[in-house]
């Protein structure tokens, strides 16, 4: 029987487009690309954040040449903003949820903002609905977005009891030993089982959310569905990958292979070994340099042949953690290339600056040897980014390119044809890269074939799809 597809109202803290000099565009990255098509399609809106520095309109409607959905913003004055999103969110969801408990600053003023802030973005949500109603349409789905909103599908099953709620975390879940260090665990746990289908990245943090709500809850778990105050919530691996079309668009566009071979030149020629990252703490950069420098003193004969790229993009700056990061990333890298450097060449060239996609493309197509090495990772989007661009330059000539990947990222689950590496094992890193870089072309090209297979079946938009008709189907039951 065939799912009767409603209108959706989307939750999650940014929001799809952002103004330009023309008006409105897209905003950069996978949600908006994979998202905003389904909201075309059905209709309905998308409620986010405005921040206390902008100056977007609270409500319009997208695309302007067919309004086809709302964007409803929620405004956030200076101080909730900083308690709810640079508190609550990023100094301790965030590091908890990527193990690195001693990152994590609980206060009761960062909970209480998120509370208030999440009943706030529910209550915007529970608005569209009403207005649906109250014009004769039917009920909308709700999918919530990420661990900025795990308190709101709580508060809308309160005000619609018999609402379709979906609910995506973005990141790890942790084990439960380590989630039951937040005090208000429970709390959060009981927001998200509000929900009908709560989606992951790997089966592994899917279980770990089922141990989670029956260990500190006392859920019922049977198979993937929990039930906890009569309520039964599914929680399932639904993998999220890149928009493919788009990355293997920027591979083959004009111009694309002279800016790569113009980055080769600027380098020397030399081998490149490529790192891209947001400057987080959770991805490793610091050890990562470490390996490095240790794959420099145990190989010798690579001076001068092999240069590491790590490009850094600027990520919540005034972070007192995020602003050590920065000083300990510039003092590694002066110190490796002050240790090693020998005329023209430089062992590290360190890029503090956001680069956008079609420069990050030209990156991924020069390199030799892709470094993705998180400490914990959900997925981590940089290899499917890699993987996808180095297979279609491959295909048209170039020389197929080698990922070294972490295997504490959700990613290491998916793309078979990567090096997997523990990111703290210096001596790990270091021999695994030497393999890589000499790897044979013919092996290169078997493990991008395996990878691009993986990558397209991941596609975003896939990912879009395979969720919501399981939530939807959830409602048919």
């Amino acid at each position: 029987m065939p799912v009767r597809l409603v209108s959706l109202v989307l939750v999650a803290n940014r929001a799809p487009i952002r103004p330009t000099p023309d008006g409105w565009a897209p905003s950069l990255g996978g949600l908006a690309s994979a998202l905003l098509p389904v909201l075309e399609d059905r209709g309905g809106a998308w409620v986010a954040m405005r921040g206390p520095d902008e100056e977007t309109p609270l409500t319009q409607t997208y695309p302007p040449e067919t309004a086809a959905f709302t964007v409803r913003r929620v405004p956030l004055e200076e101080p909730e903003f900083e308690a709810f999103y640079q508190g609550m969110a990023n100094r301790v969801l965030w590091p908890l949820s990527h193990y690195l408990v001693e990152h994590v600053e609980p206060d009761r003023s960062f909970r209480d903002a998120y509370r208030a802030v999440n009943r706030r973005f529910a209550h915007a949500a529970l608005d569209v609905a009403r207005t649906d109603l109250a014009a004769g349409r039917e009920q909308p789905t709700f999918w919530v977005q990420d661990y900025h909103m795990m308190l709101v599908p709580e508060t809308i099953r309160a005000g619609l009891p018999d609402a379709r709620i979906g609910f995506f975390w973005h990141v790890p879940w942790p084990a439960s030993e380590v989630f039951r260090i937040l005090p208000s665990a429970r709390d959060l746990l009981r927001g998200m089982l509000a929900s009908d289908l709560v989606g992951f990245h790997t089966e592994g943090y899917a279980e770990n959310f089922r141990e989670s709500a029956r260990d500190l809850l006392g859920a019922k778990v049977e198979g993937e569905t929990i039930t906890f105050e009569g309520h039964r919530c599914r929680a399932e691996s639904h993998p999220i990958g890149i928009d493919v079309e788009r990355f293997e668009g920027l591979a083959m566009a004009p111009g694309a292979a002279e800016m790569a071979a113009e980055i080769r030149e600027d380098l020397g020629g030399v081998q490149i070994v490529l790192g891209v990252d947001r400057l987080d703490y959770t991805k490793g950069l610091l050890l990562r340099m470490e390996a490095f420098e240790r794959f420099l003193e145990l190989y010798p004969e690579r001076h001068g042949e092999v240069s590491l790229v790590q490009i850094a993009t600027p990520s919540r700056t005034g972070v007192p953690a995020y602003d050590q990061l920065k000083r300990e990333m510039d003092e590694a890298s002066g110190r490796i290339n002050g240790r090693y450097a020998k005329g023209a060449w430089a062992p590290v060239r360190y890029r503090y600056q956001s680069f956008d996609q079609a420069e990050l493309a030209a990156y991924y197509q020069a390199a030799d040897v892709a470094f993705v090495t998180p400490l914990r990772d959900g997925m981590n989007l940089v290899a499917h980014e890699f993987a996808a661009v180095s297979a279609v330059c491959a295909e048209r000539g170039g020389r197929p390119g080698a990922l070294v990947l972490s295997e504490l990222t959700g990613a290491a689950d998916y793309l078979d044809g990567a090096f997997l590496v523990n990111p703290y094992d210096a001596d790990g890193l270091a021999r695994t890269l030497d393999t890589a870089l000499d790897l044979p072309e013919t092996e290169r090209r078997a493990r991008l074939s395996q990878m691009r297979e993986a990558v397209r079946d991941l596609d975003v938009h896939v990912w879009a799809q395979r969720f919501l008709e399981s939530l939807d189907a959830e409602g048919e039951d």
